[in-house]
C-alpha cells in the first residue's frame, strides 16, 4: 500500500497547471508536490494518478513515489491567495504526494532536441498513454520531467502527472475497449517509437492480478459513493475488467503513425500563419508575443 505521512510545512502552490497542487514538506523529512482533494478536477484525478502512476512503475517506467499525505490546512494560514486557502480549506485530510525531484527540466522541445531518447522507451510510454487514454502528454504540454540534471551521468526521463487519463470513468463508458485515439502528436512521437516491440513485451505483463494490485492502492474513500456501484470494491473491478480488455484488444488501438519532427515543425508553422491571418487588420501589426523571449521581443504596437 501506498505510505502515509503528514504534512508538517506548505512551502509554495504550483500555478503551472489546473489543479494548482502544492510543495508540501512532511514528517518522514520528504517533500512532495500534493494534489489536492478540493480541485476543481476532483478525487477522480486522484485515482488516476495512483492508477496510472502505479501501472507505469511496476512496468518499469519512472515515475516518482506516491505518498497518502495528511494535511492540515491550518499549516498554509499564511497563504496570501484567498483562492488557493480556499482549495486548502476544503482539502482537509487525506491527498495525495508525489516525490518532489528537485532540480529536475520540464521536457520541453527545445531540451527534446537535445536529448535522446531509445525508441524502445519512447514506445512502452506512448504504449502506456494509450491503454489509460492519457493523451495529456503532447509536444505542447509533455508531461515529462528530465532528472536528474547535474553531474556526470546523462539525465533520464521521469512520468508525471497523470490525472487527464481514464477518461471512461468520468462517465464509466466501458462500451468499447478497443477504442483508438490520436496519439500523433505525443511528445515522444518524434523519437522513433517502437510500440509494437513495446507491446509485445508489456501487455503479457499487464494481467488482472497485476491491475487488481495497482487498484488495490486507491483509498476506499476515493471510490466511495460511485453512481452505479454498491461498494469500492466494486468499482476496482470495473476499473480491472476495462483494462485488461483494453490490453487485449491492443492491436486495434495501437498507435503507430507519428510525424517527423520536420513534420511537427512545418504543421505549427501552418497553424500559425493561419491564426495569424485570421486576426483583425488592427492586431496583425501586433507582434507575437510568445515566440521570443522578453528581451528579445519588440514591445512596440502600432495602431495607426
Amino acid at each position: 500500500m501506498l505510505r502515509e505521512v503528514t504534512a508538517t510545512r506548505y512551502v509554495t502552490p504550483l500555478h503551472s497547471g489546473g489543479s494548482v497542487p502544492g510543495v508540501v514538506e512532511a514528517d518522514d523529512l520528504g517533500t512532495y508536490v500534493v494534489k489536492f482533494t478540493g480541485s476543481a478536477q476532483g478525487r477522480k484525478a486522484l485515482v488516476a494518478e495512483v492508477i496510472v502512476g502505479e501501472l507505469a512503475r511496476r512496468l518499469g517506467l519512472r515515475f516518482p513515489e506516491l505518498v497518502l499525505v495528511d494535511f492540515d490546512p491550518a499549516i498554509a494560514a499564511d497563504e496570501p491567495h484567498q483562492e488557493v486557502q480556499d482549495l486548502l480549506r476544503s482539502s482537509a485530510g487525506r491527498n495525495l504526494g508525489m516525490d518532489f525531484l528537485p532540480g529536475a527540466a520540464d521536457f520541453t522541445p527545445e531540451l527534446a532536441e537535445r536529448f535522446a531518447v531509445d525508441p524502445l522507451e519512447a514506445g512502452k510510454v506512448i504504449w502506456l498513454d494509450a491503454l489509460t487514454v492519457n493523451v495529456d502528454r503532447t509536444v505542447h504540454s509533455s508531461n515529462l520531467m528530465l532528472w536528474p540534471t547535474a553531474g556526470v551521468a546523462p539525465p533520464k526521463l521521469w512520468l508525471i502527472d497523470h490525472g487527464a487519463a481514464l477518461v471512461f470513468h468520468h462517465r464509466w463508458d466501458t462500451s468499447a475497449p478497443e477504442k483508438s485515439y490520436d496519439f500523433r502528436h505525443h511528445a515522444l512521437g518524434g523519437y522513433a517509437p517502437d510500440v509494437r516491440a513495446a507491446d509485445a513485451e508489456l501487455a503479457p505483463l499487464v494481467t488482472r492480478d497485476l491491475l487488481r494490485a495497482v487498484v488495490a492502492e486507491v483509498p476506499d474513500a476515493w471510490l466511495a459513493d460511485e453512481p452505479g456501484f454498491t461498494t469500492p470494491d466494486e468499482v476496482r473491478e470495473a476499473y480491472v475488467g476495462y483494462l485488461h480488455a483494453r490490453v487485449e484488444a491492443s492491436v486495434a488501438w495501437l498507435p503507430t503513425d507519428f510525424p517527423s519532427r520536420d513534420e511537427l515543425a512545418a504543421e505549427e508553422a501552418r497553424r500559425a500563419a493561419k491564426t495569424r491571418r485570421g486576426r483583425p487588420a488592427w492586431l496583425k501589426q501586433v507582434p507575437d508575443l510568445h515566440g521570443k523571449p522578453p528581451a528579445e521581443q519588440d514591445w512596440t504596437v502600432h495602431l495607426g
